[in-house]
């Protein structure tokens, strides 16, 4: 008869306290190798918690672990977390006294739970949690201006003397007192001196070195070249922006004010619209402020009636190049301004006893706006028919309109005319003629296709 071998036990977790789980979970017969597999299985899933804790301890650079670390670890372990412990109040665990009945369970520890009096709780002062750390965002400055909001220092008061009137005599009021005339002249000069720091000195600096770089316009071309290309890339030139505008527009008028302009005019409008465009094109500007103040530079340019003979096309074709590029960047943020735009160039177009350098100027920016300007301004607006009716002499001109309603042609791999004896084709030219004119309608009735996509845009746009 062989003996039976006694289990031994190994590991930290008992299988006498599975077997106690299993007790309270009304499961009281489970044999010793379930117990025993059960066990080996929660020592495992301990050891494997432990570690993770470790990690999160010595990443933390502690010697203790405390319950944050397992927390994490039950985390990372997809386990749900426990309750009722935190690492800012340690539980404290008291030793039960021995069961008489079950002098074999060996040392049972548990939490006390404190008892709270409710008199006390009710007397003491009620504390108010404060709130949570947390963050927003305001702006420091807006164009140079601290907006006045709680979150920002107060603004330093200006002391501001208050009006007071002089007393009358006899229905005629006396002179100011000297001590008032000096305090107004004090707070003129402070005011001065206030603008006069608004620019830091480097800035002042570079305003005067880009400036002498620029213009006269034939000193040097490498530096003309570079200033322009700062002006197109640096950041940091925000607070220049309102006086590189001013700028422009003072040159602009200097340059239009007399009739008859010379070529140094002419070099000069150029480097300022150039100017203009490189503004434009540096994406670190907010330049939505000062429209307003960009576009009549841009618009006199390109509508002056008499610019110098070498420069009136370049400097037509730059101005309108640059008023498209203002009004596709911003166009969408105020959608009356291309409106208001056509209609001032319609006006100039169509006006009568408008020169040729302003119809010009009129048609290139209508191109420049876009497909439906030119089919506003040129087809539906007349202004093909009036330029071929009071310009039909000037080559220039005709040859600028014939440009703009190409914009409207659609590419076709053949060309076939119009035939004035075909019913249909006599149709078409006549409202050719209507529309366009004389002198256009035999232009474009040389391209069936031409003449038929004008006629049938139109006809799509009308009511």
């Amino acid at each position: 008869m062989s003996k039976s071998r006694p289990s031994v036990q190994t590991g930290v977790y008992k299988a006498d306290s599975i077997k106690d789980v299993a007790d309270s979970l009304n499961l009281p017969h489970i044999s010793d190798a379930v117990a025993s597999a059960l066990a080996s299985d929660v020592e495992y899933r301990i050891h494997q918690v432990i570690e993770e804790a470790a990690r999160f301890m010595r990443h933390g650079r502690r010697t203790i672990m405390t319950t944050s670390d397992i927390e994490q670890a039950l985390r990372v372990l997809n386990i749900e977390p426990l309750y009722g412990h935190s690492s800012h109040n340690p539980p404290t665990f008291k030793r039960a006294l021995p069961f008489p009945t079950a002098p074999a369970a060996g040392p049972v520890y548990f939490v006390e739970d404190e008892e709270i009096d409710f008199d006390r709780v009710l007397r003491e002062e009620k504390i108010t949690l404060p709130k949570g750390v947390s963050w927003t965002a305001h702006w420091l400055a807006v164009e140079g201006v601290q907006p006045l909001i709680p979150e920002n220092p107060p603004a330093i008061p200006k002391e501001v003397a208050p009006d007071v009137k002089p007393p009358l005599t006899n229905g005629i009021s006396s002179a100011p007192p000297l001590a008032a005339t000096k305090k107004q002249e004090q707070q003129l000069q402070q005011q001065q001196q206030l603008v006069k720091q608004v620019l830091s000195r480097e800035l002042q600096l570079y305003y005067t070195r880009l400036t002498s770089s620029l213009l006269p316009p034939g000193s040097d071309l490498t530096k003309r070249d570079a200033a322009l290309a700062s002006l197109r890339s640096d950041a940091g030139l925000q607070a220049l922006l309102p006086y590189l505008i001013k700028w422009v527009g003072d040159g602009v008028v200097r340059g239009l004010k007399d009739g008859g302009m010379s070529e140094m005019d002419g070099k000069v409008l150029e480097v300022l619209i150039s100017v203009t465009g490189a503004l434009l094109a540096n994406t670190t500007l907010f330049v939505e402020p000062y429209l307003h103040q960009m576009l009549p530079p841009i618009l006199s340019t390109l509508l002056h009636s008499s610019l110098p003979p070498t420069h009136a096309t370049l400097l037509r074709t730059s101005a309108a190049q640059t008023l498209s590029r203002l009004l596709t960047e911003h166009s969408t943020t105020y959608p009356s301004l291309a409106p208001r735009i056509m209609k001032t160039l319609l006006l100039a177009l169509i006006s009568p006893g408008k020169s040729s350098g302003t119809r010009h100027g009129a048609i290139r920016g209508l191109v420049g706006i876009g497909k439906e300007a030119v089919r506003k301004g040129l087809v539906e607006g007349g202004g093909a028919r009036v330029v071929g009716s009071e310009y039909s002499d000037d080559a220039s001109l005709v040859a600028a309109v014939m440009d703009a309603l190409r914009v409207l042609r659609v590419p076709a791999d053949m060309v076939d005319s119009l035939d004035a004896s075909d019913p249909a084709d006599a149709s078409t030219i006549s409202e050719l003629r209507s529309l366009l004119g004389d002198v256009f309608a035999e232009r474009i009735a040389e391209d069936g296709v031409w003449a038929r996509t004008i006629l049938g845009t139109a006809a799509t746009s009308r009511p």
